[in-house]
């Protein structure tokens, strides 16, 4: 969340006063892929699936002690229609039209799979396994072999290939930049379904090494067979792609790992202090960059010294909107107001 709230303009702000190797490979990293390949900000979707799933099994067992079964089922049915519901505003505000589904928004995948993952929180881990499996083998069987009207079976070129068909055929549409939505949102399930099983292991009584060799073996597995599959299946983020689920989920598994390690294990915890003032809000993060224009607000206070120090404007600017961004966060968290869906 981090980069969202304005870490990326801050990085952007340090390239324009000039160019090094460290700073360009940042802003790249810090940039969607326009189709294939992988880059770092590539994965803050699926780590949020991960998370998703990773928080099942702690939420299920805290309730479960005061509500049935049943109870937990309408309170995930909610929480996962307001997220979609969530995606669907702030998809019409960034596009300027409404739009009821636009999958190739976070939000409304998230909603989708936090509910399937649930569905399966009292099955076996291999159950679970299995349909996580299952679900990444049969979307990639499904894009190598069924053709759409002029589209040849195995195609992933933008704007051709089954993907970009069936949102045509479903929603009479595609998305401008070449996302997919509807049948690109099946294969972001297997990521909860991951983070649920991870969530599981982290609840168990293993032993605190058994728990860190099974996450570094799931995520460097996981990574290996994406990469592997690239030059069969290309690794393809708006296809959600089954190579890139894959390599994105190992990625989130270990960049998930590394701060377990800092974290939890060395108890290195005061530096998360100003990162745990923003994830606290995330919802409040991700709809409030789109509905409440901060930046524009801050910038007529910002524009004039900004223009008087020359190069250093940029950073400047987005320094103080990153800064007033954390003061509301900061303020929020201080009196406990947490919007959640």
């Amino acid at each position: 969340m981090f980069w969202i709230v304005g870490g990326g303009a801050i990085v952007t702000g340090l390239q324009a006063l000039g160019h090094n190797r460290a700073i360009d490979t940042l802003v790249y990293q810090l940039n969607h892929t326009p189709w294939q390949g992988l880059r770092y900000y590539d994965l803050i979707w699926p780590s949020f699936m991960l998370m998703t799933g990773m928080s099942l099994p702690f939420s299920y067992a805290k309730r479960s002690l005061t509500q049935t079964h049943g109870q937990i089922f309408l309170r995930v049915f909610r929480r996962a229609v307001v997220l979609f519901l969530l995606g669907s505003i702030r998809e019409s505000v960034n596009l300027q039209h409404p739009y009821w589904v636009e999958l190739s928004s976070a939000l409304q995948p998230i909603g989708i799979a936090y509910f399937c993952a649930f569905l399966l929180v009292r099955k076996s881990w291999r159950f679970q396994a299995m349909v996580g499996a299952s679900i990444l083998v049969g979307y990639a069987l499904l894009l190598a072999l069924v053709p759409a009207p002029g589209v040849p079976a195995g195609s992933y070129q933008n704007g051709r290939n089954l993907v970009a068909a069936v949102d045509i055929a479903v929603l009479g549409r595609t998305h401008p930049e070449g996302w997919g939505t509807a049948l690109s949102t099946i294969p972001t399930i297997a990521t909860a379904i991951l983070g649920l099983l991870i969530g599981e292991l982290l609840r168990s009584n293993r032993p605190q090494r058994y728990k860190i060799r099974i996450m570094a073996l799931v995520g460097v597995s996981c990574l290996v067979l994406g990469l592997a599959m690239d030059p069969i299946v290309p690794i393809v983020m708006k296809l959600w792609t089954t190579s890139y689920g894959l390599a994105s989920a190992g990625w989130a598994c270990l960049l998930f790992l590394a701060f377990y390690l800092v974290v939890d294990v060395r108890g290195y915890r005061t530096w998360t202090f100003p990162f745990v003032v923003i994830g606290m809000n995330a919802i409040t993060v991700y709809m409030g960059r789109t509905l409440v224009p901060l930046g524009s607000v801050v910038d007529i206070f910002t524009r004039g010294p900004a223009a008087a120090i020359g190069s250093f404007g940029p950073l400047f600017q987005a320094t103080m909107v990153l800064g007033v961004e954390w003061l509301i966060l900061y303020w929020m968290y201080n009196r406990r107001i947490f919007l959640v869906a």
